[in-house]
């Protein structure tokens, strides 16, 4: 590795840490890698010329967060007190993340906070939703009626059907139908709308980056346009519950 290709003496830069991330995070960019460090779930040191430099241990504890929220769909907040939980000696240092309640989780199959790659599709045929997501067809036949799951022009439904359909019948467990979800289709369709208002002038440059660029900022929005929205309804419940 070159001078200009490494941290100074102590560590290594943010570049090399994201080289070392993205086989397994394929969706990490320095950009997050940063908002981690704001967020205090990383403290790499610094050059006296002001350069993060990360150690072996900085990088463990960003795979241990990324893990908690690709494989556990934890907040933050949560995996920051399993951190200084680690940090107080109060868990043994290889303890495996814990899993949440099955019925307030998406499906383990389901898709990532931050998986929004434009190009990956899954055909599922409604055999294969029933069979996969378990759950009745009445439930499915309701979800169809109010636009929660739709089929592509070929007829099969996406990859992101058998999740959809399984936190749907968790929620219904609650009383919570499907014509109560209505609105939370129509919440995205903005949110989607906003992304892609963003993305599409980026995708439109004359250059052959510009594809590349666009999905860049398609999965960091979405990501974050996710959290915002996890933030939110957390903020309104406390003023619902007066918490």
């Amino acid at each position: 590795m070159t001078a200009a290709g490494r941290a100074p003496r102590g560590g290594i830069s943010i570049g090399v840490v994201l080289d070392q991330l993205r086989p397994d995070f394929p969706d990490t960019t320095i950009s997050k890698i940063r908002f981690l460090e704001s967020e205090g779930l990383v403290s790499p040191q610094r050059s006296p010329a002001g350069y993060r430099q990360f150690s072996g241990a900085d990088c463990e504890r960003l795979r241990f967060v990324l893990t908690a929220q690709r494989d556990h769909y934890l907040p933050l907040k949560v995996i920051k007190e399993h951190l200084d939980a680690l940090d107080s000696g109060m868990t043994p240092a290889g303890v495996s993340m814990p899993r949440l309640p099955r019925s307030l989780t998406l499906a383990e199959s389901g898709a990532r906070v931050d998986d929004f790659v434009r190009d990956r599709e899954v055909r599922v045929t409604y055999e294969e939703l029933v069979a996969q997501s378990e759950v009745e067809p009445e439930l499915l036949g309701e979800l169809q009626r109010n636009g929660l799951l739709r089929t592509g022009s070929a007829g099969f439904f996406d990859g992101d059907a058998v999740s959809l359909a399984r936190a749907a019948q968790a929620m219904a467990a609650f009383g919570v139908e499907p014509r109560h979800l209505r609105a939370f289709r129509a919440a995205a369709e903005r949110e989607a709308g906003l992304v892609a208002q963003i993305a599409a002038p980026v995708a439109h440059q004359r250059d052959s980056g510009a594809t590349a660029r666009a999905d860049e900022v398609v999965r960091e929005l979405s990501a974050l346009s996710v959290t915002v929205h996890a933030l939110l309804v957390k903020s309104a419940l406390r003023d619902a519950l007066g918490r």
